[in-house]
């Protein structure tokens, strides 16, 4: 075999271990941002799509936009935090797509008060959702994969699962569950050829942080400072990721989390001098 037909058919090996062709991947919280973005890279990769949320008009866009790029798009809207709607839900979407071969637990929110002014339903709620979640609809997608001898579970975990910040108590400490969560996940599930990883965004720009993206925004100058990068994350900076831990490249990985964040937990910051 010639060196260049050698090159092409390692070529052809490699891109096999990142082909997704005949998955089907549900990913919560998926009608915009970081969630659409990841189903729209899992799609670029051959998967079909199980697009989630609870607006329906968004839903609806979301989808239309996925298949005018000729992607194979299912949709479904469940609460991310009610036991039995989850259930039904998930029960019946299998029924209808068959298995899911990739759960990506995206769904989340942010409620930006101090723990001392914070109430318990604003706690319970940010609980619910960020971490609760995660477990619920993992727990319904779970066993079907385990009669099938696999599958990929991957939870959107958060740079706040190993730091944190003023006024996000509550995202923090459920960003750092699901971190121990994923963990746990992998412990349980390893032996049936379950893969559970996690991927910890940094600040990414998403609609809920517009408002700070601004320069001159304490909050946007303090994260270019600190971010070796010097940006803000783009939701598609997640995708190589999310395409690496849901495909056969990633099948003896397991348990982690991979930091996106443009290298702020490598560094205690920027001097202002050199």
């Amino acid at each position: 075999m010639e060196k260049r037909d050698l090159v092409i058919e390692n070529l052809k090996m490699s891109l096999q271990l990142f082909d997704l062709s005949g998955k089907t991947a549900l990913v919560t919280g998926s009608t915009q941002g970081i969630g659409f973005a990841l189903a729209q890279g899992l799609s670029a990769a051959g998967a079909s799509i199980v697009l989630h949320g609870r607006n329906r008009e968004k839903l609806q866009a979301a989808v239309y936009a996925l298949k005018a790029k000729g992607a194979t798009v299912f949709e479904t809207s469940f609460d991310v935090t009610n036991d039995v709607e989850i259930r039904e839900e998930m029960n019946e979407l299998q029924q209808k797509v068959g298995v899911l071969d990739i759960v990506v637990n995206n769904a989340g929110i942010v409620r930006r008060t101090s723990l001392v002014n914070m109430e318990l339903k604003e706690w319970n709620e940010v609980i619910s959702t960020d971490l609760t979640s995660a477990f619920l609809v993992s727990k319904y997608a779970v066993v079907k994969m385990m009669e099938q001898k696999r599958g990929k579970i991957i939870n959107i975990c958060s740079l706040m699962s190993e730091v944190g910040r003023d006024t996000v108590g509550a995202y923090a400490a459920a960003k750092g569950g699901l971190k121990m969560l994923t963990k746990s996940m992998a412990t349980e599930w390893g032996e049936f050829n379950i893969q559970v990883n996690g991927i910890g965004p940094g600040f990414i720009e998403t609609p809920i942080n517009v408002e700070y993206r601004t320069a001159g925004n304490p909050l946007n100058d303090f994260i270019i400072s600190r971010t070796p990068a010097n940006r803000w994350g783009k939701p598609e900076d997640l995708v190589g990721a999310v395409i690496f831990l849901a495909s056969a490249a990633s099948n003896f990985i397991n348990g982690q989390i991979i930091y996106a964040d443009g290298g702020l937990l490598a560094t205690v910051g920027k001097p202002t001098q050199s």
